[in-house]
């Protein structure tokens, strides 16, 4: 079996191998969108590469999603034709502010999913202590507006070394009542999911969860489907518990 990661330029990154194999592993346990998550600066002709493998082995009931960097209409059309039916992308909570990213940029990229075809997949993140109602208010508005397919709100994780590490994350009760009304407000067209799942926020209208694997922003291990995240036999638990068939 080929090593999980190598190194690129001081970097980490999955062999191809490795992206198939568990690709493969994973469309075997009843999901019904499988997700390719990058940093920002990944390839994007690389990226597309993946993803045609990705797509060739995946059941043709299967979305595949990509969660990738900012980029515009032209690439937004080769996601499609390569075998992407959607992708994940939103304006951060004070983008700009908290980020290096301008709020303009998102929203070009916001737009050049939609004027291609693609399902917009959106959050409302990272929420947290520090963010007023007006702030969330916006980002609901904006998710009706583009009439987003996917909707979910996730709660920010006080990572170390950025400056809300000492900063609390807000409470599930808290996150509970911001995805209830986000479901009102948005009224998306597929699902409402919350990230990181949450058992509380079932009972206010999450019908979708996310299981995960490999690495993950919000955690220190590279596999994080061994520690901070949760499998897809744990997803289906939660699903299965709030009376959701799976």
């Amino acid at each position: 079996m080929a090593k999980d990661t190598y190194s690129v330029d001081g970097q980490f990154e999955k062999h191809i191998e490795e992206i198939i194999e568990q690709a493969a592993i994973i469309a075997q346990e009843g999901i019904e969108a499988l997700f390719l998550m990058t940093t920002a600066d990944f390839d994007k002709d690389k990226f597309l590469s993946i993803g045609k493998s990705v797509r060739d082995i995946l059941p043709g009931n299967i979305h595949l999603i990509a969660n990738i960097g900012d980029f515009d209409i032209e690439y937004a059309v080769k996601l499609k034709s390569t075998g992407f039916s959607g992708a994940y992308h939103v304006v951060r909570l004070r983008e700009g502010i908290d980020t290096d990213i301008k709020r303009e940029t998102r929203i070009c990229t916001l737009d050049a999913i939609k004027s291609a075809g693609l399902d917009l997949y959106y959050c409302i993140e990272p929420i947290g202590r520090e963010h007023t109602y007006d702030e969330i208010a916006d980002e609901m508005i904006r998710a009706r507006e583009y009439k987003v397919d996917v909707m979910a709100v996730m709660g920010r994780v006080g990572v170390n070394g950025t400056i809300y590490e000492n900063l609390p994350d807000i409470s599930e009760f808290e996150l509970t009542k911001i995805a209830a009304v986000t479901r009102i407000v948005t009224n998306p067209l597929k699902s409402m999911n919350v990230h990181e799942p949450k058992k509380m926020l079932l009972l206010a209208g999450v019908n979708q969860l996310y299981a995960e694997f490999g690495g993950n922003p919000r955690d220190t291990q590279s596999s994080t489907e061994n520690n901070r995240g949760f499998g897809i036999l744990d997803i289906k638990r939660l699903l299965s518990d709030a009376g959701y068939f799976c």
